[in-house]
């Protein structure tokens, strides 16, 4: 099974150590930042899993970053767990309202970090706790990043594979060229609508063999949208 990227964002580096020294064992990758700007960046560059966020950070408080990342569309379903030697209940309640899903004060035991890391896993991400995503027949396993349908193998772009699994884990929704562009290339790229097109065209002539295509919809005016319902 895939090992699950962990960011970390804590400004005092011997915490940031301890907290790495127990998830490495863990079997997590763990990534670092010391402020918001660097988690910013890490971020573009690619989604983690879950990401660790103190509360009392340089230049821009972890309060008020998460909220931002709630607020974006691209991060807002990123599974956020704080942690703060804040131990009011009202600084609690203020995180957990903000949109953490979960808040954790310091001190705290590596045990404890664990398991309710794991626990937020479940509780709010089954893409990732759920590795195989179905839907009549159409299947990815995303550990090997094998596509098939009804049993027979469907070779799939790195691009095109992308495609069809963002829209497999969040069928009926629409989603506009730029939103798309974001989402299967991030943020930072500098990428023509067209390129959408293109890929979605590949896609869809891919599944033509599988009479699977009509999944993938064009709502005009607005975008696209996966669908099994005709």
């Amino acid at each position: 099974m895939n090992k699950l990227r962990l960011l970390i964002v804590e400004d005092e580096a011997h915490i940031r150590d301890m907290i790495r020294f127990a998830l490495e064992r863990a079997d997590f990758i763990i990534e670092e930042a010391q402020d918001t700007q660097e988690a910013r960046q890490l971020i573009a560059d690619s989604l983690p899993d879950l990401i660790l966020l103190d509360w009392m950070l340089p230049n821009q408080s972890g309060l008020d970053f998460l909220r931002q990342l709630k607020q974006n569309e691209q991060t807002r379903e990123l599974p956020i767990m704080m942690l703060t030697a804040r131990t009011d209940e009202a600084d609690t309640i203020r995180g957990l309202n903000s949109g953490a899903d979960d808040y954790l004060t310091k001190p705290f035991s590596p045990k404890e970090l664990i398991a309710r890391i794991n626990a937020v896993i479940r509780r709010t991400s089954p893409r990732i706790s759920e590795r195989t995503v179905e839907l009549d027949g159409l299947c990815i396993d995303q550990d090997t990043h094998r596509v098939s349908y009804n049993g027979t193998l469907i070779e799939l772009g790195p691009t095109e594979y992308r495609f069809l699994l963002f829209f497999m884990t969040h069928k009926e929704r629409v989603y506009s060229r730029n939103q798309l562009l974001d989402h299967i290339w991030g943020n930072n790229a500098y990428l023509d609508e067209r390129t959408v097109d293109v890929h979605i065209g590949r896609l869809r002539k891919i599944l033509t063999n599988y009479d699977l295509n009509w999944m993938i919809q064009t709502v005009r005016g607005s975008g696209y949208r996966f669908s099994n319902r005709r």
